[in-house]
Formats: structure tokens, C-alpha cells, sequence
């Protein structure tokens, strides 16, 4: 066919079936026999066959769009997430439309519109502003990301196990006091079982512990001067002690791991840290850090995988929508790294 544009009526002449059998490939396949849909998709790679995209969009509503909204991008848990979800497209075709809130509820709602008049299949929500209650509102699919998930489907880790296996891990170590630096989080949002995984060991085994639950800051600048004064703090507290101290996450981490480096030029040997994520900060530090991985590929297509069966079901002739959330929990993996040794 040489470099000629390939017409509905180009693949008609070439299998045989009429242009609104060609057509209904496109806008409505599960009208055809499984048969000739191969017949019709040997066919366009045969004739080299490239899609108007507008075209299909106006004539099916598809546009294959999925907004996504983040807190931010300075911790790396969320950059690198974000990375792992658009490395999707290879397999699902989806384009994404990313915002960050910053954790402001009116610019998250105005995104959304945002989204929404892009005709957008679908959204991935990992920023934690909006109740899920409200979010279960919109028209469309939605997937959430380890935040609070009552009335939406979610992909989460295994958060109390993670906080177990963190704690356990400085108790190895030999600390004489654990700490758990974090936000003041609800019990509804499934990091909160970091705080409860640490605590519950501390209990269980009369181990001496502090839990810091405090601001912990918007943007990196604010983070890393909280985090210098609250290790001042602990200096102070624990002079002649192992201090074993559970970051919330590897950006946590790195910041604190360089405000003791700046101060003592090098990791005390009477500090331990682990952070909470496997984020690549924490493979590519001064000083690898050991950490909670959260099998962040994993997460990220199994959120894709459960929205991609939401949008393929709205699509069906007779959708079979299901009533309830679906709630995917992913075990956390143990890193020890040189931080714990």
C-alpha cells in the first residue's frame, strides 16, 4: 500500500467484511467473533495500519487517559511510583495526566475537574486531602495508593508488618532505645500500622522506646530543618546510648543520615537508622540505607491492573460492576543495609 494513509475502506477490501464490520473492531470489538477480530487486527499489521487516535476518541469516547494526583515529588517514594505506573503504558496503552496537590484540598478538587473534562478513563490517587467517601462520587474508576481507602478500590503495603519487621530489625542491632519518628497520622490511613507495628513490639517486649509524632513538614527544606532539631533532641536525651531510630521513609532517611555525617563526619556508631520504602535514595546513599522495601513496581501495576478491569468492564455491552472496593495488600521485603550493621 505504500506510504498511502490506510482507510476503513483500505482494511474492508483487504479482509473482505464490509467497513461497519471494520468499524465495529474499533468502537465495540465484543460485537465480533473472536475469529474475525483476529482476522481484522492480522490485517492492520499487515497494511502497516496507523490509528487516527482523534478519530477513535470522537467515535468512541475512549480517550485511554488516567489522571493521577501525588502529595509531591521531594519524597522519593512518590517519583518513583510515579515512574513505575508510566512504565504501564508498554502494556496497558493508557497516557497519563499527572498533578501534585501539595496537600490542598480546593486545588485537588480543581484538578479533578481538570481531569474530568479531558474525559479521562480513570485516576490513580495517592494524595490523602480527599475523603475516599468523596472521591467514590466520581463518575469513573479510582484507585488509591496507600492512603485512606474506606470506599474505593486501593493497592497497599503490608504497613504493620513493615513496622515489625523495621523495629525488630534495630532491636539486632543492639540499640539501647528505639525511636519512631512520624506524622501524626489517623488510624484509617495504612501507614499509620508503621507507628502501630512499632509500638506493639516495644509493648510486647518492654523495650525502651520513644515515639515522636510531630509536623514533618511539606517541602524538603522544612523536613530537613525538623528532622537537625530532632536530632539535637535525641543527642541530648541519649548521651551514652545506642540510638535506633525508624525513619518513615527513605527520604526521611538520607536527610537524617546527612545531618549526622555533617556533624560527626561519618555514622556515629551509637546511631542506627532504617527508612521505609526502597526508593533508589536509599540503595544510592553516602551510606546504603536499610530499609522496608515496598515492592513499589509491584504496587504500582497491580493499581494499574485493578483500574484497567474497572474500565474494561464500563465498557462492555453489560458491564458486571462490582458493589464492593477492591482492597490489594503487598508484603513488605526487609533490606539490611550498612546503616543497621
Amino acid at each position: 500500500m505504500g506510504k498511502k494513509n490506510i482507510t476503513f475502506s483500505d482494511i474492508a477490501k483487504y479482509t473482505g467484511f464490509s467497513k461497519t464490520t471494520v468499524s465495529r473492531y474499533f468502537n465495540n470489538p465484543d460485537s465480533l467473533t473472536l475469529e474475525n477480530q483476529q482476522i481484522i487486527a492480522d490485517a492492520l499489521e499487515k497494511l502497516n495500519y496507523k490509528e487516527n487516535k482523534v478519530a477513535r476518541i470522537l467515535a468512541n469516547g475512549k480517550t485511554e487517559f488516567i489522571g493521577i494526583i501525588i502529595p509531591n515529588l521531594y519524597l522519593h517514594y512518590y517519583s518513583e511510583i510515579l515512574s513505575q505506573i508510566l512504565k504501564t503504558y508498554e502494556t496497558y496503552g493508557y497516557k497519563f495526566l499527572v498533578f501534585t496537590g501539595d496537600d490542598h484540598e480546593t486545588t485537588e478538587r480543581n484538578y479533578i475537574q481538570e481531569l474530568l473534562a479531558y474525559k479521562i478513563e480513570g485516576m490513580i490517587i495517592l494524595s490523602h486531602t480527599i475523603p475516599s467517601r468523596e472521591l467514590a462520587n466520581y463518575p469513573i474508576p479510582i484507585v488509591t495508593i496507600e492512603r485512606e481507602d474506606q470506599y474505593v478500590s486501593s493497592v497497599n503495603t503490608d504497613n504493620y508488618m513493615g513496622g515489625i519487621q523495621a523495629t525488630s530489625l534495630l532491636v539486632k542491632t543492639g540499640a539501647d532505645v528505639l525511636i519512631h519518628i512520624n506524622a501524626d497520622l489517623s488510624p484509617q490511613v495504612p501507614s499509620y500500622g508503621r507507628i502501630r507495628g512499632f509500638s506493639d513490639i516495644c509493648k510486647e517486649y518492654h523495650l525502651p522506646h520513644e515515639l515522636i509524632l510531630t509536623d514533618t513538614g511539606h517541602t524538603y527544606e522544612e523536613t530537613s530543618r525538623i528532622l537537625r532539631e530532632l536530632l539535637e533532641d535525641i543527642d541530648r536525651k541519649y548521651p551514652d546510648k545506642v540510638k535506633g531510630i525508624f525513619l518513615p521513609n527513605d527520604t526521611f532517611a538520607n536527610i537524617m543520615l546527612n545531618h549526622l555525617i555533617q556533624k560527626y563526619g561519618s555514622l556515629p556508631d551509637d546511631y542506627k537508622l532504617i527508612g521505609f520504602d526502597d526508593s533508589p535514595v536509599s540503595r544510592e546513599a553516602i551510606v546504603p540505607i536499610s530499609t522496608v522495601g515496598q515492592q513499589i513496581e509491584k504496587i504500582a501495576v497491580t493499581a494499574v491492573e485493578i483500574l484497567n478491569a474497572q474500565i474494561t468492564d464500563r465498557h462492555k455491552r453489560k458491564p458486571e460492576l462490582s458493589a464492593e472496593p477492591i482492597h490489594k495488600i503487598i508484603p513488605p521485603i526487609l533490606i539490611n543495609r550498612d546503616t543497621t550493621k
